[in-house]
């Protein structure tokens, strides 16, 4: 429930008296759990970082990729499903919050360091296994995800405030990276 409330007002407005009515505790209660309202937005953080992270996981678990340009590809697809999916908590990474309290709060630097970079490892290492595989050209790999994993973030925070469907821009986002990609 904590999710929601600092997803949909941000961390500013939401009070901890709004998260234990929701939940049907006391106030007393959550801070007994949680000594301040950073401490309780730190832990939805972890969790929500926790669930990306193990979907993240799965999919790949469960895919057989061609190659690592498909691999590409399909990562592109899948997290701009995975935010669609997500669309509420993925606001919490939209907003200027988090990132914010990371230049005090190293857990929560650290969970944001963790989001980013295990996705942007991902692509990483499709991008070295199409190399292997002649499916992508020799670029340099670490900075070519980066790249690539922020169009696609880029183009999720956009959707978060309804400016733009990034779902609409799917074939054009794919076309861009194979370019970007191939030999």
């Amino acid at each position: 429930m904590a999710t929601v409330f600092f997803a949909e007002k941000g961390f500013r407005e939401t009070a901890i008296g709004d998260i234990a009515k929701m939940i049907g505790v006391a106030d007393g209660t959550v801070f007994y759990h949680y000594k301040t309202k950073e401490d309780l937005f730190v832990a939805v953080l972890e969790k929500f970082k926790e669930q990306l992270i193990q979907e993240s996981r799965d999919f790949l678990a469960g895919q057989e990729f061609a190659d690592g340009l498909a691999m590409v590809k399909g990562l592109v697809g899948f997290y701009l499903g995975l935010a669609a999916r997500m669309e509420e908590r993925f606001l919490l990474l939209h907003r200027h919050y988090p990132y914010k309290l990371a230049e005090e709060n190293p857990n929560c630097r650290r969970h944001l360091e963790d989001i980013y970079d295990f996705f942007a490892g991902t692509f990483e290492q499709a991008i070295r296994r199409g190399q292997e595989d002649g499916s992508i050209r020799e670029l340099p790999a670490h900075k070519t995800a980066l790249l690539i994993f922020t169009m696609v973030d880029g183009l999720v925070r956009i959707g978060t405030y309804r400016l733009y469907q990034p779902g609409s821009l799917y074939d054009e986002l794919v076309d861009s990276v194979q370019r970007m990609l191939s030999r």
